[in-house]
């Protein structure tokens, strides 16, 4: 007997109507890139101001021989060691602003000015003075803290005072060496930062692009999942009903017809009225919602829906029920009872780990609906086309799965040979089970009747 499993199809070609762009994920930033760059450029500036800062007093306070002035040396260092706890204080909590910044820069050049006061001439060359590591401290953080056409002025107005500071002291030549390599940091810290910027805003451009794609695929693919769902449901309201109509499976105007039209526009209703049912992880083949809900409930609720069809509903730890109209001739033995007594099913009779503590089988609200929506569609299917015959409605578990199956003792068909563009076993079955992660199997072949084997992994 040929067994096929259901194929994942995607919903016929047309115009939809997508939902709006969903909103940026919340804790997702926007500018990862850019934000990250911040962080380094307001981290590394502190640092610097402090180590540096630290650094220099003590180098200060180290050579106070003559001309240092020790009185003003004593009140710059402190001031300066001050400043440089305030900056790391203010800096961390609120950003390098260009007010910080720009009192940075004129205390650094207070400091230059007064080089004759505040170095000793011994200490002077060699652009190792307490001077020159501070003067070469403020370049680099204006570097890093402000916009090129702010940040190269302040390098070039330390430069400035630093080498009219050395002259005063008489050194020409500290003048002229530390204040070249004043305008060589100059130069090479805003080229480093205009490239990291420039780089971090086209890492951040695409990442813009990729969350916007990955943003378009999910609303397309909510707006085909929309679209099949709506086909399920008219394939499986009103033109199911239509189509039992015109096969003489209904007869015209008797009360189970009536009944079937008022559910069919409940059921329009309902789905007009409601919103998305409940997301499914492919990943994880499990709905992401939903309370459980007792499947064995589920289904016989489906089969009431078929007083014409003779169904026999059997659960685990329950007596078999029949519902519908007692067929004319003797009911017939379940034509897979050999297979599955010789392991031809999955789902084995008794006690499986499936079971609740009443026999009843729970799952998630999501699950138990597409389960019961799936069986209902093949019921719908034995009705149709195979009048007369008796179908069997059975849930079991085993190894941690849900097994539904519907069974029918008709002519049965060749799954092979059913054309593709036939929605009910496709969608109505096979592509409702996938969406709730699990999975539709046909077994028949002509004169051995059918069965839908539907199966859910049982995550919990």
């Amino acid at each position: 007997m040929p067994v096929v499993s259901m194929p994942t199809v995607g919903a016929p070609d047309g115009p939809t109507t997508a939902p709006p762009p969903p909103p940026p994920i919340p804790g997702v930033a926007q500018s990862p890139a850019a934000d990250a760059l911040g962080r380094v450029f307001t981290t590394l500036p502190v640092v610097l101001r402090v180590t540096c800062g630290l650094a220099g007093a003590a180098a200060a306070l180290a050579v106070r021989s003559e001309p240092v002035d020790q009185t003003l040396l004593l009140v710059v260092v402190g001031v300066l060691t001050a400043w440089s706890g305030w900056f790391a204080r203010v800096g961390g909590r609120h950003g390098l602003t260009p007010a910080l910044i720009a009192v940075d820069v004129a205390l650094t050049v207070g400091a230059c000015l007064l080089i004759p006061r505040l170095v000793a001439a011994e200490v002077l060359p060699g652009e190792v003075s307490w001077v020159a590591i501070l003067a070469s401290t403020t370049v680099i953080v204006a570097q890093l803290a402000l916009r090129p056409r702010w940040a190269v002025p302040a390098g070039l107005l330390v430069t400035g005072a630093y080498a009219y500071g050395a002259h005063l002291a008489g050194n020409d030549a500290e003048a002229v060496a530390h204040a070249t390599t004043l305008v060589v940091q100059t130069a090479s810290g805003t080229a480093l930062a205009v490239v990291l910027r420039r780089s971090s805003r086209r890492a951040d451009l695409a990442f813009a692009e990729r969350q916007r794609v990955a943003r378009d695929a999910l609303v397309a693919r909510a707006a085909r999942e929309a679209e099949r769902r709506h086909n399920r449901d008219l394939h499986d309201t009103a033109l199911s009903t239509l189509t039992m109509v015109g096969l003489g499976a209904v007869r015209s105007g008797s009360a189970s017809l009536r009944d079937r039209a008022a559910s069919d526009l409940l059921a329009f209703s309902a789905a007009g009225a409601s919103a998305e049912p409940p997301s499914v992880s492919p990943a994880a083949g499990a709905p992401a919602g939903g309370r459980p809900a007792p499947l064995d409930v589920r289904l016989r609720e489906v089969a009431a829906r078929f007083p014409d069809l003779p169904v026999i509903v059997e659960t685990t730890g329950d007596p078999p029920t029949t519902t519908g109209r007692p067929a004319g001739p003797p009911v017939r033995h379940d034509p897979t009872a050999a297979d599955r007594q010789a392991g031809g099913s999955a789902a084995a009779d008794g006690p499986t780990e499936a079971d609740g503590p009443a026999g009843g089988v729970r799952v998630p609200a999501v699950v138990a609906e597409a389960i019961a929506e799936s069986a209902a569609a093949a019921l719908a299917n034995v009705q149709r086309h195979a009048p007369g015959a008796t179908a069997w409605l059975r849930l079991t578990g085993i190894a941690g799965t849900v097994v539904v199956e519907v069974v029918d003792d008709g002519p049965g068909f060749d799954p092979a040979r059913v054309p593709g563009h036939r929605y009910g076993l496709r969608e109505s079955i096979g592509g409702r089970m996938a969406a709730a992660g699990g999975r539709a199997t046909v077994d028949s072949a002509p004169g051995r009747g059918a069965r839908i084997i539907l199966e859910w992994p049982d995550a919990g």
